[in-house]
């Protein structure tokens, strides 16, 4: 009980680390028109940042494969932590120091980039090898965290702009980069297992002939696709189902979205005793193709608003359950497999918003029309489910028969 209770600071640490790529990830869209008002920025170029912060985190969720063991966990988060509170410092101050301000913004996303997809590496496995009974629930409500990290900077970066104006938002980047910097001293000082000891974890080019991780990179491609194209374009979904101006679309899309994720999290890992993992996220695969469907298909604004709503709650454990999924069912994995996992999540969310967008182009500009096409990555998410849970049963049938014989 008493090593338990130590590892509570160590939560603490994880808890804003998730929040830290919340910031990271939400912060600078919120000023997509304010660059192209300051500086000029075409918005062909801004659509390039968010292409650069993903392509950034993919590259670094990679090469996590080959240097995070060598180095340590410590070292690592603690960096990823001090390169995003430094990335958020010099968004405010490289664009007023170089001649070409967008040179500027992408260099500093740049960098918070790379803390970020160094803390989704390294977070997980570090939550997992706590000694915490209920890790299924830990891992749910750990998760939930980056839920809320993106509820509080839509909300928070609002308010101020709302009191402060929006021409003051380099304060802003500063204030926000406090919260990296805080916990770089947390995870110095927080006590951190490794997940595997040094050499029983299977090195990447194992995993990798393992059909059983080929199967977790589908179901986390999936999971990564069906969270991210309806949260990508909530937005722009809303001020056109309900004609509500920019401001309104943003508090009431990704909002509501992320505070239904965020909700499913929680309840997950309060209720994960009583619950069967793969069971819970069958269901939720369920409602999120009825919530694709509802938003595409539903002919009055308010329905299609409830189905972008409650797609929050679909996809709420589908990132952190197919996490607990690979841990149960392949141990020895270590960060290798995480890493793959997170590279694996990330390209999902890369790929399926641009899928969106282009399908709804080749419509016409019909939105409805890509996010229906959207709805295959939470059914091949509940194929994937299905599969996954037969192959382990036979496994463990095996195991019982072989058992039984000696």
């Amino acid at each position: 009980m008493e090593e338990t209770r130590k590892y509570r600071k160590t939560l603490a640490a994880c808890y804003l680390g998730f929040i830290t790529q919340a910031i990271a990830a939400n912060f600078a869209p919120l000023l997509f028109l304010t660059f192209q008002n300051t500086y000029g920025i075409s918005l062909e170029k801004i659509a390039i940042i968010p292409l650069v912060f993903y392509l950034t985190q993919l590259l670094i969720d990679l090469g996590a494969t080959k240097f995070v063991d060598k180095i340590g966990y410590r070292v690592c988060v603690v960096v990823s932590q001090a390169i995003s509170a430094a990335g958020l410092v010099l968004l405010a101050i490289l664009p007023e120091l170089l001649s070409a301000p967008f040179l500027g913004i992408l260099l500093a996303v740049i960098l918070y980039a790379v803390g970020s997809g160094l803390a989704e590496v390294l977070v997980s496995p570090i939550v997992e090898a706590c000694p915490f009974k209920n890790k299924d629930g830990m891992m749910s409500l750990l998760h939930s965290f980056y839920c809320w990290g993106a509820v509080g900077v839509i909300l928070g970066s609002s308010l101020f702009f709302v009191l402060f104006g929006t021409e003051n938002w380099r304060i802003l980047a500063m204030i926000w980069a406090l919260v990296p910097l805080f916990n770089v001293f947390l995870f110095l000082s927080c006590p951190i297992k490794r997940l595997t000891e040094e050499g029983e974890s299977l090195p990447p080019h194992k995993l990798l002939r393992l059909p059983l991780l080929w199967m977790m990179i589908v179901l986390m491609i999936c999971a990564g696709a069906s969270e991210a194209a309806m949260a990508q374009w909530a937005s722009a979904f809303t001020e056109s189902a309900l004609g509500v101006s920019k401001i309104v679309g943003d508090l009431v899309g990704p909002c509501l979205f992320a505070v239904f994720m965020g909700v499913s999290r929680i309840l997950y890992g309060k209720m994960s005793t009583k619950l069967n993992l793969t069971t819970a996220m069958l269901l939720c695969g369920l409602l999120c193709v009825g919530c694709y469907l509802l938003a595409s298909l539903s002919p009055l604004p308010f329905l299609g608003l409830i189905g972008c709503a409650l797609c929050g709650f679909g996809v709420g454990i589908m990132w952190p359950g197919t996490i607990s999924l690979s841990s149960q069912t392949c141990p020895k994995g270590g960060t290798a497999m995480f890493a793959f996992l997170a590279l694996a999540g990330d390209f999902g969310a890369t790929v399926s918003p641009t899928a969106v967008g282009s399908i709804s182009g080749l419509a016409g500009g019909n939105l409805k029309i890509g996010l229906l096409a959207a709805t295959v990555f939470p059914l091949i998410l509940i194929l994937g489910l299905i599969v996954l849970d037969r192959k382990f049963h036979k496994r463990q049938d095996k195991e019982n028969v072989f058992l039984k014989k000696h």
